[in-house]
């Protein structure tokens, strides 16, 4: 199937559900799914809360709710590329920040906001950063990452000193106010508001796009399908420690089923209005509905050669003179008449949308980004190619649409309830997921086919699987939509073709995503029975590197004009070239001045150091059965760089043992007079060097 159904939420304690009151969707980088919810007290039905919920999509069983605070319905919700942030906006004009607090995704708090009473906002955006990243589908068999994915040249909304881009975000209110608010690096709140045009008038629909100059573009309508589509572009800068807001009339356009006579006054209402992406200013969705349909149009902003009058054109032109031209709104595709559309879902993915691009995309067969999604009243959704808008996928719902030839479904929707269907929609950022809020307030998950019914081998649904995964690595952003997709029998193959390209790159790459490697392919473990051990070791690894990395940053060096190396770096390379098994040898070759450390830091670390101590034990203790691979521990035994990683803690822990007794790992011996540490120390040493074919050194 194209589009499967994953599963569904419901949370609705002592209270009900206001079904009029429009829900709010947004799905963050790091897979956590906000959406509202209004909830009406049964004993008194003007006790309203407005509410926003926060899940996990790796554990949809932990809902955080917030009672927002909001006075009235929240009309737009907002994550920041971190994930992290999230802004609400309701039909008062007050917006708020929420933030996680101590870094849990369990608790969030509110402590920045701004306000335009009176002012409904109906659309809601970050500043850009100016980080954006393409991915060349056609690159996805090469071996180097920069290839696959390459950084644009983008400018960030406004910078400060140094080209830092500024945080904050802008607004667009309900009479054509637009608010920018910036934080400012010492934590206060800087706000301005400007008015998009001289003549205000009413903006019932709004979208925020930026261009790669660093300008803002605002689309609005006024709800009218007979009424331009208007575009201003948005400058912000700062002047004099204020923020200042200058704006600009683009050129507008006015719908195409409006300029046809059949369908002039068939579809008098613009219910949608979006960006195809938040990075693309130059191509806008848009949807005219009625009470029993809706039509889609999909434009273009181009270029075009301005005509020159006849008197100009027999004069001999300058040399280095170019043809005036003009930008004007070009339609590029509009679908028949369709269902009256409830939602509107686009991708996420940075895919080019040029034709040469959208040509290599299906010779290679690789649909994800390339199909937006809309709901309908019917309980039906389906996946249309974002520029062409054919059908690309159809599902039709949780509320028992009708399918074709389904005169049962008929029946029921004529003599029960409206069916159920989806009010919000929103893609994951790899286009495999789509998290719908229904009319009823219940949250489903759906899975998005990367084949979109596509008949494909087994070794391209891996290399497409392998190319998200990898996109997933380098971006930071979740990889959890892509499991959902990925089979037992191939956790195998991507794990093995994920760790080779990863060997593939340079070694500061490889630094960099050392953790996120051990992380996908531990998630990737945990789906098969058969690699369920090799899921454990993974998640011992990320937490032994940790520790790794804990130990190694409270090394200090003895001097204040150090090497270039640190003394976690010259610990590294000492230990690796020393093949010797006495751990009090290695000792001779090392500063152990940069080790020196305070008492109550030691002891506060004995905890991690037993730790450590024990699962070294519980290693060497393994090795008879080593042949057994369904054992936990059974991929360190021949994982030469843990080992080695365990050796240098070793080392360590010797050291700070000297220095404080107290710290060092506690085990139960069987003479009093035996060396624990150094034994451990020494079976390790000769497992490190079996591993990597070295002689022992006695």
């Amino acid at each position: 199937m194209e589009v499967a159904y994953v599963c569904e939420w419901e949370k609705r304690p002592q209270s009900t559900h206001c079904p009029s009151v429009p829900l709010v969707c947004s799905w963050s980088c790091r897979n956590l799914v906000a959406f509202t919810s209004d909830l009406k007290n049964q004993e008194d039905e003007k006790d309203v809360s407005h509410m926003i919920h926060i899940i996990d999509t790796d554990h949809p069983w932990d809902v955080y709710s917030i009672n927002s605070g909001h006075a009235e319905v929240i009309s737009c919700l907002e994550w920041d590329r971190s994930g992290s942030r999230l802004l609400s906006a309701d039909g008062d004009g007050t917006i708020k920040c929420w933030a996680m607090a101590d870094h849990l995704v369990s608790s969030w708090e509110s402590s920045l906001g701004s306000a335009l009473a009176g002012e409904p906002i109906v659309a809601l955006s970050w500043l850009h950063n100016g980080v954006k990243l393409a991915l060349h589908v056609e690159m996805s068999g090469s071996t180097n990452f920069g290839e696959k994915f390459s950084r644009v040249k983008f400018s960030p909304s406004l910078t400060l000193f140094g080209g830092k881009p500024m945080e904050g975000w802008l607004a667009v209110s309900i009479s054509g106010l637009v608010t920018v608010s910036l934080l400012k690096p010492n934590g206060t709140l800087l706000t301005s508001s400007e008015s998009l045009c001289r003549l205000r008038g009413r903006v019932a629909l709004a979208d925020i796009a930026f261009t790669g100059g660093g300008n803002i573009v605002v689309a609005a309508t006024d709800g009218c399908s007979s009424s331009p589509v208007q575009f201003y572009k948005v400058v912000v800068t700062m002047v004099n420690e204020k923020c200042r807001i200058d704006t600009e009339l683009l050129p507008s356009l006015f719908m195409r089923c409006t300029t046809d006579a059949v369908r002039r006054e068939k579809y008098p209402t613009v219910t949608h209005l979006r960006f195809l992406t938040r990075e693309n200013s130059e191509q806008v969705l848009l949807c005219a509905s009625c009470q029993g349909g809706s039509i889609v149009e999909c434009w273009s902003l181009r270029k075009e050669g301005l005509p020159v009058n006849n008197i100009f054109q027999h004069r001999s032109p300058v040399v280095g003179e170019k043809q005036p031209t003009i930008l004007k709104w070009r339609i590029l595709s509009a679908t028949n008449d369709l269902e009256r559309v409830s939602a509107v879902a686009l991708p996420k993915l940075p895919i080019s949308i040029s034709n040469t691009d959208l040509k290599v995309a299906s010779d290679t067969k690789f649909c994800p980004g390339l199909g937006l999604a809309l709901s309908f009243h019917d309980g039906s959704l389906q996946i249309l190619h974002r520029l062409s808008l054919h059908t690309m996928g159809v599902f039709y719902g949780p509320g028992g649409a009708a399918r074709p030839g389904d005169d049962s479904a008929v029946k029921r929707q004529r003599t029960g309830a409206p069916p159920l269907h989806f009010k919000a929609l929103q893609f994951s950022w790899t286009s495999l997921a789509l998290a719908g809020v229904d009319n009823q307030g219940k949250l489903h998950m759906l899975r998005v086919s990367p084949s979109m019914g596509q008949l494909l081998d087994m070794n391209t649904t891996l290399r497409h699987l392998l190319f998200l995964l990898e996109y997933c690595m380098v971006t930071g952003y979740d990889w959890w939509d892509v499991l959902l997709h990925v089979q037992p029998a191939m956790v195998h193959s991507l794990v093995e073709k994920l760790h080779e390209e990863y060997m593939r790159q340079n070694h500061a790459l490889q630094q960099v995503l050392a953790t996120r490697i051990v992380a996908v392919k531990a998630s990737l473990c945990k789906l098969s029975s058969a690699t369920a051990a090799r899921a454990c070791d993974f998640h011992a690894k990320l937490l032994l590197m940790a520790i790794s990395s804990t130990f190694k940053s409270l090394l200090r060096p003895h001097t204040l004009h150090s090497p270039d190396k640190s003394p976690g770096d010259r610990l590294a390379e000492i230990c690796s070239k020393n093949i010797d098994v006495d751990i009090d040898k290695v000792m001779l070759n090392l500063k152990t001045e940069e080790f020196v450390l305070d008492g109550h830091p030691l002891q506060s670390l004995q905890q991690l150091i037993q730790w450590v101590g024990d699962f070294v034990l519980y290693l060497l203790a393994n090795l008879p059965n080593q042949g057994s691979i369904v054992r936990p521990g059974f991929g360190f035994l021949r994982d030469g760089s843990s080992l080695g990683m365990l050796r240098e803690m070793m080392v360590m822990i010797r050291i700070w043992g000297l220095l404080k007794p107290g710290c060092l790992p506690v085990y139960t011996a069987t003479s009093d007079s035996q060396d624990s540490m150094f034994l451990l120390f020494r079976l390790l040493s000769r497992l490190w060097l079996c591993c990597n074919d070295r002689v022992v050194t006695e």
